[in-house]
């Protein structure tokens, strides 16, 4: 058995990782692809070949420089129509940190890549073009960065040299941007003017804007600080199977495999299994096939608990003293993904980690107007790229952490139980809007819980 010193030295080491999730995000033309690939390029982190490739595409196309942009726009789409259609994700690293990258598209009908590309982010870089100034694509990405509780945005404001440099042209767009997201409740924002094309600011500070005297781009991506304490968070423990060989060598062998989804477990631990409400010891923690007195996340191990307890998938285990309330009234807010609308009255599955139960959508309270940041009340329903409050009612209990304390267990998805289309990502608990009052009326065909 590893000893628990050793144990407590990793986990110290894993909190103290360089490592960097970051997303970018923007308007169409805005030049996310372009930075991307300046970044890459200026910070050597491109191989010859691929370099070789962009050129040769480049130079196809008539161009007399490469066009750093296709280091990430990768799908035929992208490249012919010079827009960004998927996520893009890329690793890189410098001598001071590794990063972790998703590219998101600028398009408002992919509003909803960057949901996913932003979902696990540290840091979101917002790009605004100098010419344009802040625009409704842009409030839609502050508010999804808001939304997803992405601690910093880095707004960069590019194209600058097409605005000759003008300290004023900046000062304008990053005081504008800042008060809108400030009152989204964005924690953190740095305004970086930038020429993603030229180069200026993204990894060398530029020769053309001397008023500036603030990091790079790169700069402050090294040096953001980043807290990593998976001590913060109590103790989640999703069971995604349960372990039984009834074998010759393992009779009683009874064991629940998963992820932990934050904070820490140890043997001799008091849980609580939920939503049964059942308790227990955990007995031995088993891991990589071994037994250690102390897992972490997002460490994957299997849990022996003391008790034989009626414990399946989609349970959650969590320590008795930190254990979250189990409820069927879901109130969150959502970013509706979906080409069909999300209605009052429909029949969903909601996902929550590992669980997956039916659900009714009983109301949506509000819908957010990115113009102004206000509520427009009891819309009737919410269609792609709408931001919104909704109200679940769930067949089973579910155990959820406001997303606020816990992006992995906060969240979760609402599935069209027809086909399996993915409708809305959520955020469990409060965000834009206030707890708005519900009405709960009776449903048929089995629904109504």
């Amino acid at each position: 058995m590893t000893s628990t010193t050793d144990q407590v030295a990793g986990l110290d080491d894993l909190a103290a990782t360089t490592l960097l999730r970051f997303a970018t995000a923007g308007s169409v033309d805005d030049g996310k692809s372009t930075l991307v690939g300046r970044l890459l390029h200026d910070s050597k982190s491109v191989l010859t070949d691929q370099m070789e490739a962009v050129e040769a595409v480049s130079a196809q196309r008539g161009q007399e420089a490469p066009d750093l942009a296709l280091l990430t726009d990768g799908l035929r789409a992208e490249r012919e129509q010079g827009i960004t259609i998927d996520v893009a994700y890329r690793y890189f690293a410098t001598a001071r940190r590794r990063f972790i990258l998703a590219d998101t598209p600028g398009h408002v009908q992919y509003t909803r890549n960057m949901v996913t590309g932003a979902s696990t982010a540290d840091l979101a870089v917002v790009l605004v073009d100098a010419r344009n100034g802040v625009i409704e694509q842009t409030r839609r990405h502050a508010a999804v960065a808001a939304l997803l509780r992405v601690p910093h945005v880095v707004l960069a404001v590019n194209k600058m040299d097409l605005v000759g440099y003008q300290e004023s042209v900046f000062a304008a767009i990053a005081e504008e941007f800042t008060a809108y997201a400030s009152d989204l409740g964005v924690p953190e924002i740095t305004a970086i003017p930038i020429s993603a094309l030229a180069g200026d600011n993204v990894v060398d500070a530029s020769a053309n804007m001397d008023w500036y005297g603030g990091p790079t781009v790169l700069e402050h991506l090294e040096t953001v600080p980043v807290s990593h304490d998976l001590t913060a968070c109590p103790a989640r423990f999703p069971v995604q199977y349960v372990i039984r060989p009834q074998s010759a060598e393992h009779p009683d062998y009874r064991g629940y495999a998963g992820q932990i989804a934050s904070g820490v477990l140890r043997v001799g631990e008091a849980v609580t299994v939920l939503p049964s409400g059942r308790t227990s010891v955990i007995e031995g923690i088993d891991a990589l096939g071994e037994s250690v007195d102390i897992a972490w996340a997002p460490q994957s191990v299997t849990l022996r608990l003391k008790d034989d307890i009626d414990i399946s998938r989609g349970d959650l285990i969590a320590p008795s003293a930190n254990a979250p309330a189990t409820t069927q009234d879901v109130e969150a807010t959502v970013c509706h993904v979906a080409d069909q609308p999300l209605a009052v009255g429909a029949r969903v599955l909601i996902k929550h980690t590992t669980r997956t139960v039916k659900a009714i959508v009983k109301e949506i309270p509000s819908r957010l107007t990115l113009d102004d940041l206000s509520q427009h009340p009891a819309p009737g329903q919410l269609v792609a790229n709408d931001i919104g409050r909704v109200v679940v009612r769930t067949a089973e209990p579910l155990a959820l952490d406001p997303y606020a304390d816990s992006r992995r267990t906060g969240s979760f998805l609402l599935i069209d139980p027809a086909d399996g289309t993915t409708l809305a990502a959520g955020m469990a608990g409060e965000s834009f809007a206030s707890r708005a009052e519900t009405t709960v009326q009776a449903d048929e065909e089995g629904w109504d819980f």
